[in-house]
Formats: structure tokens, sequence, C-alpha cells
């Protein structure tokens, strides 16, 4: 090998040193989501997104006449601003407003533990405890998520008339309903699908090295759930939470079809349909209506909001 050969390799192994480490995937997605034209397709995303609930809230402190007649942005002009709305929804002659919403607290938190309660041990099982069939069982489960819950109301509902329940139709009302533990059975029934598939996938980025250890020293399945995995559950289970707590207390056709029409099991958004009257002549209350009840779920999200970012983020992008 000549000497100017030697050189040229000698500068090339040196070239190929210097060079920076190549960047992961996880910093790669950081700088493309950080970056100046990202921040400002965010923002204008937000702003398109939150321009019609703008327009939603200034709707409902304007007059009905005014509401009918022009558009949200014209109320800057005239100065025209009422509680009336909020007056009617809230304090209306024919409406228990504090009722329907204790009907909706009622229905919402157990439509939310249950299904988290089962949910997570399912997922355990799935994803640390080796059995025959774990597979093709989780595949199912994972398939149901897939199934419209318009298809399965009418089975359901004749399952919940057939024994062991044997619910009756209610006074006045041609439709079988009962209490509200049929719905928090039929919103448990909806979830379960998807909590045990996200559950399960932010339980697979645990180490096993950590699950392995737990057992050298002699924990059970028992101690390494509730010791181990519980505590390194908290982000995916706060976020789930809040993904099903928004799905229940918004929800208007599981509440129509399993409390069978009952006022005394009807959550808020039963009486907030309502609202606009049988033919619609009092549409405008609507938009209080709305705000009404956004109130708890925004602050529900507001306190787990930390939760939530975390539990979207783990396990989303890896080096």
């Amino acid at each position: 090998m000549s000497s100017s050969n030697t050189a040229t390799w000698a500068e090339e192994k040196v070239e190929d040193t210097s060079r920076k480490p190549r960047k992961s995937n996880s910093e790669v997605a950081k700088n493309a989501l950080s970056n100046r034209w990202a921040s400002v397709a965010a923002l204008v995303i937000a702003a398109l997104w939150t321009l019609p609930t703008f327009g939603l809230l200034i709707t409902s402190f304007r007059p009905e006449e005014q509401v009918k007649t022009t558009g949200w942005w014209t109320a800057f002009g005239d100065g025209q601003w009422t509680l009336n709305s909020y007056d009617q929804v809230i304090n209306g002659a024919d409406l228990d407003f504090s009722s329907y919403l204790i009907n909706s607290i009622v229905i919402t938190i157990p439509s939310v533990l249950i299904p988290i309660s089962l949910a997570v041990m399912a997922a355990y099982a799935f994803a640390w405890i080796p059995f025959r069939g774990r597979n093709i069982l989780f595949i199912s489960v994972f398939a149901l998520q897939i199934v419209p819950i318009q298809i399965t109301m009418i089975p359901l509902l004749k399952f919940y008339v057939s024994p062991p329940f044997n619910l009756q139709p209610l006074a006045g009302n041609d439709a079988p309903g009962g209490g509200f533990y049929t719905v928090w059975l039929s919103h448990t029934i909806f979830a379960l699908p998807l909590a045990i598939f996200l559950l399960h996938n932010f339980m697979r980025e645990i180490p096993g090295e950590l699950m392995e250890s737990a057992r050298v020293d002699g924990a059970g399945h028992v101690q390494t759930f509730m010791k181990i995995m519980l505590p390194l559950m908290a982000p995916a289970i706060a976020a789930f939470a809040i993904f099903q707590f928004l799905w229940v207390w918004n929800d208007l056709l599981v509440a129509l079809v399993f409390a069978g029409g009952n006022p005394e099991v009807s959550p808020l958004t039963v009486r907030l349909a309502a609202l606009a009257g049988q033919r619609g002549e009092d549409w405008h209350l609507l938009s209080a209506g709305a705000f009404v009840s956004l109130v708890i779920p925004l602050v529900v999200f507001l306190s787990l909001q930390r939760y939530f970012v975390r539990g979207l983020l783990a396990g989303s992008v890896k080096g």
C-alpha cells in the first residue's frame, strides 16, 4: 500500500470518528414538533378549533331575539347582554336541574370506576400471566372495538329484560327500563375493549427486569400488581379515566335506551336535549345548557391534566 493511499485512508478514518452520533427517533420527533412552523400550525388549528366554542359562549349571553336574527359576531356592536338563558336552564319551572345533575354524577362515577377496575386486572393478565389461548383471547377483545354500539343495544336490552334481570316496562312507557345499574353495566361493557387494549399496551412498556426482580424477592402476582404495577400505571389509568368520564358525561344514546326514559334515572344530557322544545322553538337555550353541562368535565380535565399528558406520551416514542 502506497503512502498516499495510507494517508487518504487515515483521513477518512478520522472523519468517520469525528462525525456526530446519529439522532434517536425521539429526538427527531421532538425537533419536528417543536420547530417554528409546527408551532404556527398548532396555533392556527387551536384558533379554528376554539372559534365555534367562543361563538357559542357569546350566544349564551345574548337575548333570544338577537340570537335568532343576527350572528354572534354582531354582539360586540349592539352591546345587549343577558343571563335569561342561564336562568331558564337552571331555574326553569319544568326543570329540576339539581336532580338531573346528581343523576349525571351518579351515572358517571361508577361508569368510570367499574371498567377501569376490571380492565386493569385483565390487562395485567394479558401482559404478564402466560395461559393457554391468551393471544387469541386478546385479539378477540381487541376486535370488539370495531363493533358499533348501536347494533348491540337491542340484544343487550333483551338480555336485561330476560332473567336474571327481569326488568319491567315503566308506567306509561312501552319501553323496558331499569335503574342506574343497567346504565352502569352498559357503559362498562362498551368501555372494556378499549380500556383493556390501552392499559395492556402501557403495561408491556414496563421493563421485564422489574417484574423478574419482584419474583426473585418472592412477590406473587397480587403483590406485584398492587405494589409495583398500579403505581406505575397511574398516568395511563388517569388518561383513560378522563376519556371515559367525558364520554359518559356527554352520552345521550345509552341513557335514553337503557334508562327507559325514566326521569328519576335520566342524566343531564337527556334534559338538555329537551330544552329546544318539541318543535325546536327554544333552540337558543342549548347554548347556555351546553356551558352549564361543561363545568364539571372542565374541572375534572384541568385537575388531571398532568396525568393525562403523561399517560398519552408514555411509550409513544422510543429511541
